[in-house]
């Protein structure tokens, strides 16, 4: 059976907070437009009196009415001039409100292409871009804002946010940065910016931040499973477990947390305490918890640490599902092959080969059995048996190579090393394919 390492499995599970992942900031796009009524009059473009009569009336409505609001707007704009880039942007902000994006949009356009430094037009087009997800046109017009003037900690903070998303991270860390220098307490800032340092592998800076989180927030699962990631990547293992173990005495650890924490220990060798968090798991999700004892098992009987693997399955044993019946009595018979234990491995093979007739490694672990026993006959049906199935065909051709060769058949020997390296390239195979073939007569070899 193939083995895959624990620390695999660690790394695998621990999510923690991914560049790719990241939450979108707890903002309202909307609110954030609805508050954008009011103009910067040194800034902005003046709004004409009629504008601004109507505007008075209407803006109150734009939040609780905004179809009503819009109407009103909208008859002002029939048949009249061209509206002022200033009422632009209320109509922009009106249709939004009302869900009409595309007549949204192209106000805001309308506004910033008659207007240029029209701050407050530059911000809600980013915002109006944001909310749709397109964080390519989005950044351009948050820079734009920013340079007007613009020094709102949400606008850099959404800039920020966009630009991770482009995987821009240098900016996006300036942005982040800015952000926070206006708004220290803000969390999805503070996110952002370990987002951008676990990304970049910054792990002294992420282990700061991340520990501020926690302060501020320590019922917050997933930044504990931040720290315990940081602690990992940076080899401290033993300070990763201490903190998990913090998460289960608070009572705050979940389902990952417990995850990591039996791996960490399965890793460190701490058998006894894996095993009970592992069978909390079984509790709770008995087919993870089920698999990670078996293959907790199987790495220990690699390890040949055959007591502890016995434990293991004595815990896995009771209420086994199909599939974990059948890695349950590949793993016993693995142990008892690598003990020797051959009457007691053949028992448990016969009885997975029931189950499952065409499983390779069982097929395969019978046969070394047969080979350990000294019945070649069997072995070798065996092995042929194996070798019709594709995930044993490689091992059955070296199995098969080996009991020819015994047996002075140097020509099948051959044959079934060729298989072999047709299908795996292995150095080792083609030293010992060359050695068999000096053993052919000559006259029996093909002539070039």
């Amino acid at each position: 059976m193939k083995i895959t390492p624990l620390v695999i499995l660690v790394f695998a599970v621990c999510p923690g907070l991914s560049l790719t992942a990241g939450a979108k900031p707890k903002i309202d796009p909307k609110s954030i437009i609805n508050e954008s009524n009011g103009f910067l009059r040194e800034r902005e473009p003046e709004i004409t009196a009629e504008e601004n009569a109507l505007y008075e009336k209407v803006v109150p409505m734009l939040t609780s009415q905004p179809e009503f609001a819009l109407k009103l707007l909208e008859a002002m704009v029939n048949g009249k001039e061209q509206p002022s880039p200033a009422f632009a942007c209320i109509l922009g902000n009106a249709y939004y409100a009302a869900g009409k994006k595309e007549k949204a949009e192209a106000n805001y356009l309308t506004a910033v292409k008659r207007y240029p430094t029209f701050l407050r037009a530059w911000g809600n087009l980013g915002v109006f871009y944001y909310s749709q997800e397109k964080f390519s046109e989005a950044v351009p017009c948050f820079s734009k804002a920013v340079t007007l003037g613009d020094r709102e900690p949400t606008t850099f903070g959404l800039l920020g946010y966009c630009l991770e998303k482009l995987e821009n991270t240098v900016s996006a860390e300036l942005a982040y940065m800015q952000a926070l220098a206006g708004d220290p307490a803000n969390t999805d800032w503070k996110e952002g910016l370990l987002r951008l340092y676990m990304h970049d592998k910054q792990y002294p800076r992420a282990e700061v931040l991340v520990k501020n989180l926690i302060k501020d927030q320590p019922q917050e699962v997933k930044y504990w499973l931040t720290y315990a990631n940081i602690l990992m990547s940076s080899n401290r293992k033993l300070e990763a477990i201490a903190l998990l173990e913090q998460t289960v005495a608070t009572g705050i650890a979940g389902q990952d947390e417990l995850d990591v924490l039996a791996d960490l220990y399965a890793e460190q060798k701490l058998i006894p305490e894996a095993v009970a968090i592992y069978s909390k798991i079984k509790d709770a999700i008995p087919a993870l918890g089920e698999q990670k004892l078996l293959h907790l098992a199987q790495t220990l009987v690699a390890d040949r640490q055959w007591q502890q693997a016995q434990d293991v399955l004595v815990a896995v044993e009771p209420e086994l599902s199909a599939s974990g019946k059948i890695g349950y009595l590949e793993t016993k018979g693995d142990l008892f092959s690598s003990q020797k234990k051959w009457s007691e491995a053949k028992k448990e093979f016969e009885a997975l080969l029931k189950l499952a007739p065409l499983n390779g490694n069982a097929l395969m672990g019978l046969g070394r059995v047969y080979v350990a026993e000294d019945d070649n006959p069997r072995a070798t049906l065996t092995f042929e048996a194996a070798y019709q199935v594709p995930e044993s065909t490689y091992r059955a051709c070296v199995e098969l190579a080996n009991i020819e060769l015994k047996n002075r058949h140097f020509e099948k020997s051959i044959t079934y090393l060729e298989k072999a390296l047709s299908l795996q390239k292995s150095p080792v195979l083609e030293d010992y394919l060359t050695q068999i073939r000096t053993l052919v007569p000559k006259s029996t070899q093909p002539t070039s």
